[in-house]
């Protein structure tokens, strides 16, 4: 903290140290200067980025199809893809299709939708609840956080 100094003097100063005088704000007024090694100053902000880019996990969107007459074992094996799915950190999209006159029991979608949800309530909950998308219901889970 060097107080108002002229901007000749400043470019001296940061000349004689050998560092980069960097304008750090611009405001007409009041304008605020720092002598810095500018170089590693930025140097050090690409590090951070990568820093933090390296350690974001990248959530993926499973998807997992079942039918209203998906019979107990086909729907046990969902339920178990589901939660390794879940428990990788991965989002899962559960998706049933209607065929025919099943688009007349619509209802029953839901009851399925619901009987899964339930199956997986312990590793992942509902992210988005089940909606009927023509002849497809799609229901989004989100496994727990911890």
């Amino acid at each position: 903290m060097v107080g108002i100094v002229s901007i000749e003097d400043a470019q001296q100063k940061a000349y004689d140290a050998n560092l980069d005088l960097v304008l750090v704000s611009p405001s007409p007024d009041n304008p605020v200067c720092k002598i810095m090694d500018y170089g590693k100053f930025t140097f050090e902000q690409d590090k951070r980025k990568r820093e933090a880019r390296r350690n974001q996990k990248i959530v993926k969107v499973k998807e997992v199809q079942l039918k209203l007459t998906t019979e107990k074992h086909d729907f046990d094996v969902r339920v178990r893809n589901a939660k390794r799915f879940l428990e990788a950190g991965d989002r899962v999209k559960v998706v049933i299709r209607f065929r025919g006159r099943e688009m007349t029991h619509m209802e029953q979608g839901y009851d399925v939708m619901e009987e899964f949800a339930e199956a997986v309530a312990d590793v992942g909950v509902i992210d988005r609840a089940a909606s009927a998308e023509g002849r497809h219901m799609i229901m989004f889970l989100a496994p727990l956080k911890g």
